[in-house]
């Protein structure tokens, strides 16, 4: 059971990895590690796992993350705000969309089809 749970992870971070490697972007941005609302278990998401399959393919990922006072976050460049994020990033990684997102609707990555937790 345990190794089909992994399975499924790996399968899933790599699909995810590989639908934005074909959007051809030279910067990729994720929009908060957090994976739910209220949140600040950002360590252990598994967005991480998407970074390094981008990364690896010599992709820069930079992060905006608030609640992080680090300048880097696994070796990818912490932005200062939301606005240097939309303006540098040509897909942006986002857990859930929000309002914040809209105006760039067209550069964000998300499963989420009900914009809620």
């Amino acid at each position: 059971m345990i190794r089909a749970i992994v399975d499924a992870n790996t399968t899933r971070k790599d699909f995810i990895a590989n639908s934005i490697l074909k959007r051809n972007p030279k910067v990729v941005g994720i929009y908060r590690l957090v994976m739910k609302s209220g949140s600040d278990n950002f360590r252990a998401s598994a967005i991480q796992g998407v970074m390094k399959r981008i990364k690896a393919k010599g992709i820069e990922v930079v992060i905006y993350e608030p609640t992080l006072k680090e300048k880097t976050f696994f070796n990818s460049r912490i932005v200062g705000s939301i606005a240097e994020l939309k303006q540098i990033s040509d897909v942006i990684i986002s857990n859930r969309i929000t309002d914040e997102l809209q105006d760039v609707i067209e550069k964000v990555y998300s499963r989420d089809l009900f914009g809620n937790d």
